[in-house]
């Protein structure tokens, strides 16, 4: 099938979604889609449309529900399993603090803040041509607003591996293995656009790597994917690694960071939230599980001027 064009079957792992789910959908009127010669046809671009449409449609709900709680914030964008950890410290120390989050991927995250569907982006987004993460980004999705950009923390990025095959992955020319089945994130978040950079740079075309369609949205997925045996090997954090007993290989240090308009920044609820990422209790909570630097964490790396 034509990379733009996909069938039934296709769309599904696009998905992650049954097949049977498809033609429900299909029945319902609720994707996009085309008939030909008796057989259902996607067009790639529309599907990514639909996806961008129906996570908008989402977060105007999350939206709606988070402005009815006096002072509560809305997130949207990267995950990680630090802020949970974060969020939960938080209102412990701040009981009146209430954040709601939503996982959409780094580039959605940025899209939603440009549209005011969300107070915070998370975002790891890298940028090839100047080595810098999300700041290049910021003229291309936010020109409706005057961004400020926090560092949170930096984190290691890597390869999970089924821990039985640990050896037999070496880099990512090793994702073209007949033997390998991988899993994948979703298209718009930034661990998708650091794998990509990576492959077109080798010249490893999608289509050499299997499982490179089935995706996930968290990086909690991507190794439970591996648990479940769904897939041998993933790109994750390592503190998912260690928290799931995978074999970990980093491939970088990137930086993950929160964007926000400046009119946001000074709220009492973001203050408290990087307060209590200065705290030396909730550091000594993270530094057990292992993978993160704090060395920038509630700097700001750039205000609109």
């Amino acid at each position: 099938m034509s990379e733009e064009l996909m069938n039934t079957r296709e769309v599904a792992e696009y998905l992650d979604i049954h097949e049977k789910q498809v033609y429900g959908l299909i029945k319902i009127g609720r994707i996009p889609c085309t008939r030909v010669t008796g057989k259902w046809i996607f067009p790639k671009k529309l599907i990514d449309e639909w996806i961008e449409t129906n996570t908008t449609s989402g977060m105007k709900q999350a939206r709606k529900k988070s402005s009815k709680i006096s002072g509560a914030l809305l997130t949207s964008g990267s995950n990680d399993p630090v802020m949970d950890m974060l969020l939960t410290a938080t209102k412990k120390s701040h009981p009146d603090f209430y954040i709601f989050s939503a996982n959409t991927g780094s580039v959605n995250g940025l899209n939603t803040l440009n549209l005011g569907l969300t107070d915070i982006a998370l975002s790891h987004l890298f940028d090839p041509e100047t080595g810098q993460y999300n700041i290049p980004y910021l003229p291309k999705y936010l020109p409706n607003i005057n961004p400020v950009v926090v560092n949170l923390f930096h984190r290691e990025l890597g390869f999970l591996i089924q821990p039985d095959i640990a050896s037999q992955i070496e880099g990512f020319e090793s994702l073209t293995s007949k033997k390998i089945r991988f899993i994948n994130r979703q298209n718009g978040s930034g661990t998708r656009l650091l794998l990509d950079y990576h492959l077109q740079k080798l010249g490893i075309a999608a289509d050499q790597i299997d499982g490179y369609k089935n995706e996930v949205y968290t990086h909690f997925e991507v190794g439970l994917s591996i648990i479940a045996g769904d897939a041998q090997v993933g790109i994750a954090s390592a503190a998912i690694g260690k928290l799931l007993g995978l074999a970990f290989k980093p491939i970088t240090s990137e930086c993950f960071d929160m964007i926000l308009d400046q009119s946001t920044f000074f709220q009492s609820g973001v203050q408290s939230f990087i307060e209590t990422l200065k705290t030396e209790a909730f550091r000594n909570r993270v530094k057990k599980i292992g993978g993160y630097d704090f060395r920038d964490s509630g700097k700001i790396l750039h205000s609109h001027q």
